[in-house]
């Protein structure tokens, strides 16, 4: 952002409340690492797990108490409390993510059968819906009348709260599949939910400080300290994870901050001759998705292919591949997190500079990425076809 942008932002508020974030939730993670352990709540080795020791989970329980803990702060900041006088966006997700995070540390304690977690999920997308967090309109490049570039579609209270559920239920499973080395969910649990802030304070600055664009960035800021408060304890080798209770949390609370961000944008205040600028939203919603849902995907794909079920766990997601090609865990998880940095900053940098510039740094970057992720692979054959 330039420094008009940014001017009259409160930027140091929202850092504020996402340090407090994460402050909360590393002092708190240690405490629930010893209550996890007392409940049994304990990840014993499988064949398709990465660690060989048993690691308590449950971490996602001290992430949520610093999201609480960013959340009542930012109430008692002047300006970040509009979040809450205009808006019931923060307390959908307190509420909604309190009721994930029950379902995930009790899934973390006894290992809930699949239905009952969806059915779960889909409870809590509708929490968020009951208190008015939902889609509400998007543009499209086609129908449009005269010299209007596209349309933008109303949708009435039963679509939009079915694309709300549809997007929480999508991402909360997305952010679980992927988790599955040390650091992996809550490195880029920080990378999108620090790629959403920035969007919806470029939405606040274009808006004109428009009240609706604060809650989706203090969800946003909230979430980014309580994924950085945890990565000390949850970084190779880790000493808990977050489990179910934290992958779903997270995978909930972005959907919570791209629909607050992007389902409810005013789209008057886009120039109607930028498409990039009007499909914004989308882009970073794709973005911040890509990576979690690419593995999603091909894992249902690949699943439903065998003839099982597609919540069957298996040993072939994409940091499986990244081991199994010659990275140590530590730098492929480094590795995905560059790989979601760059598209997701990327997106996010389309709707505040000069899109051939950002096009070209991007490509540049996801080349860079493209040579680390193929060298291990490289040096290989080189050693086979020296011997």
């Amino acid at each position: 952002m330039t420094p008009s942008l940014t001017a009259g932002l409160p930027i140091r508020e929202y850092i504020l409340v996402g340090l407090i974030s994460a402050a909360v939730t590393f002092l708190l993670t240690a405490l629930v690492r010893r209550f996890a352990i007392r409940a049994g709540a304990v990840a014993v080795p499988r064949q398709r797990d990465v660690h060989v020791i048993p690691i308590p989970r449950m971490g996602g329980l001290a992430m949520y108490l610093g999201v609480a803990g960013g959340m009542a702060m930012a109430h008692q900041l002047p300006v970040l409390r509009r979040a809450f006088e205009y808006s019931f966006d923060p307390v959908a997700v307190l509420v909604g993510g309190g009721a994930i995070v029950l379902i995930g540390a009790l899934d973390d304690r006894f290992e809930l059968d699949a239905w009952t977690k969806l059915a779960g999920q889909v409870m809590c997308a509708g929490i968020l819906v009951l208190f008015g967090l939902q889609w509400v309109s998007f543009w499209v490049p086609w129908g449009g009348d005269g010299a209007a570039l596209g349309q933008v579609l109303i949708l009435d209270r039963n679509q939009g709260g079915l694309v709300a559920v549809l997007l929480v239920v999508v991402m909360v499973n997305a952010m679980n599949f992927v988790d599955g080395l040390d650091g992996l969910a809550g490195g880029l649990g920080l990378i999108a939910a620090a790629a959403t802030c920035a969007f919806s304070l470029g939405l606040l600055a274009s808006s004109g400080g428009d009240v609706g664009t604060y809650p989706p960035a203090l969800i946003a800021a909230t979430l980014a300290g309580a994924c950085l408060g945890f990565l000390p304890h949850n970084f190779q080798p880790a000493k808990i994870f977050m489990g179910d209770s934290g992958s779903m949390m997270i995978g909930l609370m972005l959907a919570a901050a791209s629909t607050s961000a992007s389902g409810k944008i005013n789209y008057t205040s886009f120039d109607a001759t930028d498409v990039v600028a009007l499909l914004s939203p989308l882009f970073v919603v794709a973005a911040v998705l890509f990576l979690p849902l690419l593995d999603l995907v091909l894992a249902v794909v690949r699943r439903t292919r065998r003839g099982e079920s597609p919540f069957a766990a298996d040993k072939m997601h994409l940091h499986h591949r990244l081991l199994e090609i010659g990275h140590s865990q530590r730098r492929a998880v480094l590795l995905i997190y560059l790989w979601a940095g760059i598209l997701a900053f990327g997106a996010v940098s389309v709707t505040l500079f000069d899109t051939a510039a950002v096009f070209w740094i991007m490509c540049g970057g996801l080349l860079v990425a493209g040579l680390i992720s193929v060298i291990p692979r490289l040096r290989s054959r080189n050693q086979q076809g020296a011997s």
